[in-house]
């Protein structure tokens, strides 16, 4: 049997993309204008085993590399969208989702949650404005002139502006016309390109490097370092050097289970259990985060070695 790439459990943009195609194609269950959902659940399955039926494919539900081109056309998600669907999931962001100041860094946007205190949304507002002109204008309209006093006070300041724009018992709310505004930029496919690029720039490609060192070879070791970057900044030197001195031979999900406990436990004493539970689901290949059970073999990521 050829490898299964998807299958009921996945969230995000990679479902989104199979029912869009499945119901292109005319295979839906239940109402079509909510069976794009992001969400490959059991309507999906039984919509995917109907198109399989269909067409003469082994009928089981899931996405093998026949199935998904027969729906899509396309080549499979790379490596690097893959691990980004898993990491966004846990993150909780869409492309537009605009949090305010629950964790100390001022805003919080986009697929991997990119901070205003890192200055990292406001490169990405330039940046979208330097590629499409009058991209911040049409998204922000009247809210472009306080955008532009703030960002050019220090990051101090900046962070103390987004306290105060931030409510909720969390501080995690921001004000309707701010969450609407951001939406409507991450509604550009340019915007979105951005996103992407920076989250393989400045995340994946690092990830990679830092894998390389730590012996981690898998797809699985992978997306663990990708969201170790994404989450935790990096690795800290004591997570290289206990893998260092792990013996030869160590089975690479032994020395996952350690990083991951390694990251755990230089984490903020606030979310150290959070951490852990997340990236030992990612040692793992399976577990529950946030009451969620996840297992990565249903979002393309197993043992195999990493491309």
């Amino acid at each position: 049997m050829s490898r299964i790439w998807f299958a009921k459990g996945l969230r995000g943009p990679i479902a989104r993309q199979l029912q869009r195609a499945l119901l292109e194609a005319g295979f839906c269950v239940g109402p079509a204008d909510t069976f794009v959902d992001g969400f490959f659940g059991g309507d999906t399955e039984t919509a995917l085993k109907q198109l399989q039926a269909k067409r003469g494919l082994p009928v089981h539900g899931q996405v093998d590399a026949e199935a998904w081109q027969q729906l899509t056309g396309d080549p499979l998600p790379s490596l690097f969208e893959r691990c980004l669907g898993m990491t966004a999931q846990f993150e909780g962001h869409g492309f537009g989702s605009l949090q305010g100041n629950f964790d100390g860094a001022g805003l919080t946007w986009g697929i991997i949650g990119f901070t205003l205190k890192n200055g990292q949304i406001q490169a990405l507002l330039a940046e979208a404005e330097t590629a499409a002109p009058g991209t911040l204008v049409h998204a922000l309209g009247p809210l472009l002139p306080s955008w532009q006093q703030v960002v050019a006070q220090p990051i101090a300041a900046q962070v103390a502006w987004a306290d105060s724009i931030s409510s909720g018992p969390s501080k995690s709310r921001v004000p309707a016309e701010w969450q609407q505004a951001f939406e409507r930029l991450a509604e550009d496919p340019t915007v979105q390109y951005l996103q992407m690029k920076r989250a393989y720039d400045k995340y994946f490609l690092p990830a990679c490097a830092s894998a390389r060192k730590l012996g981690l070879v898998s797809e699985l070791g992978i997306e663990l370092a990708f969201d170790v970057h994404v989450q935790n900044g990096s690795f800290k030197p004591g997570a290289f050097a206990m893998a260092a001195a792990l013996p030869a031979g160590t089975p690479e999900i032994e020395r996952r289970r350690r990083l991951a406990n390694a990251v755990a436990d230089s984490a903020n004493p606030r979310w150290v259990e959070d951490v852990r539970a997340r990236k030992l689901t990612l040692a793992n290949g399976q577990g529950s985060v946030h009451k969620r059970a996840y297992t990565l073999a249903s979002w393309g990521l197993t043992e195999v070695d990493a491309a």
